[in-house]
């Protein structure tokens, strides 16, 4: 919309007497003279490819375990995640979190219809800022951090609690956090593995980026450490699937109302989570814990794992299940990582000035 003279002079006018009073009180009361030129953040955006470029799989797993380590120490704190419904298509979910010099706010969402218009179910924004004075320092591509997150907590997760031996990898859902699942546990040093998706064309591109092989979901459920990475709409283990000394990497229920594995299956197994609250009210473990099959003494944060504060597996013929319900302090650490990969010059960002 085009402004006449007159309207273009007033407002001129308006912005010299409100910069008038602004040096006016930045002359009169000592630290605001600051406030005598308007602030402007730039802000550096990294998005989806620039993010996967910043972050490698092994610094994402190296970053996600430290995190979990500092959130089991009280370093790190991170409020309960907060849905926004937005029925009968998704869900919007908003994540914050607190460590070292960041704060962090995650913007993302869950829409399972998304794909068949052609776009993705995960999409968001996340801006970290300054935890000392709160300035915003960087906005990044949600997606891509959540995917490296997903895959960092799997391979950590299958590192403290899977046989000492276990070699081979199932991947069941071999989408986005499937694929990153796969990438993270090879850059730990597990493989070879299966490739399962309903869509063969999906696990075929994974298993040849991986060397791997494609097969049925039963071959998958076969291996040493089983990936569940669905949309978490239907059961996919059940109490038939488990067997004597495998892992499971639950992470694909990550609300109210999903789940990859049916009560009975999640009941016999030696339970782990990412945190407790999370996992009990909208995770993996939500179902049993409502049927009043599993307790709060039946499952170990995999934090205190790692801290050595509680045992992992308990012998070699355990079936171990972690359920990963996405935690904000694994989105802090990997979005921590590009943050300083863009500060030492490794990456470029884009710009917009807010």
């Amino acid at each position: 919309m085009k402004r006449s003279n007159a309207a273009t002079t007033a407002a001129a006018s308006s912005a010299e007497a409100v910069g008038a009073t602004i040096v006016s009180f930045g002359r009169r009361f000592i630290g605001l003279t600051s406030v005598s030129c308007a602030f402007v953040p730039s802000l550096p955006v990294l998005d989806h490819d620039t993010v996967l470029g910043a972050v490698s799989a092994r610094m994402a797993i190296d970053r996600v375990r430290d995190g979990l380590l500092r959130f089991q120490a009280g370093e790190w704190v991170m409020p309960s995640k907060v849905y926004l419904e937005s029925p009968p298509f998704g869900d919007f979910r908003a994540m914050p979190a607190r460590g070292a010099r960041f704060a962090l706010l995650k913007w993302v969402t869950s829409f399972p219809g998304n794909p068949a218009l052609g776009l993705p179910t995960v999409t968001g924004v996340i801006c970290l800022s300054n935890a000392e004075n709160g300035e915003p320092l960087m906005l990044m591509d949600a997606r891509s951090v959540t995917a490296l997150r997903t895959g960092a907590v799997a391979a950590v997760a299958t590192e403290a609690l899977a046989r000492a031996d276990a070699r081979t990898v199932g991947i069941i859902g071999c989408g986005l956090h499937g694929a990153w699942a796969a990438r993270c546990l090879v850059a730990a040093g597990y493989g070879p593995g299966v490739c399962h998706d309903p869509r063969a064309d999906v696990a075929d591109v994974l298993a040849r980026e991986l060397e791997w092989s494609t097969g049925s979901r039963a071959e998958a459920l076969r291996c040493d450490v089983v990936c569940c990475v669905t949309p978490g709409t239907e059961i996919v283990v059940d109490v038939g699937s488990l067997r004597a000394g495998m892992h499971l990497n639950m992470l694909g229920a990550d609300g109210p109302g999903k789940a990859e594995a049916s009560v009975g299956a999640v009941a016999s197994c030696t339970l782990f989570c990412d945190e407790w609250e999370q996992a009990s009210h909208g995770g993996e473990l939500t179902g049993a814990v409502n049927a009043g099959l599993v307790t709060r003494d039946r499952v170990t944060e995999l934090g205190a794992v790692l801290a050595g504060d509680a045992p992992g597996r308990p012998g070699p013929d355990a079936v171990t299940l972690f359920d990963s319900t996405g935690l904000a302090v694994q989105d802090l650490a990997v979005a921590a990582a590009a943050f300083e990969a863009w500060e030492d010059n490794r990456v470029e960002a884009q710009t917009v000035v807010l």
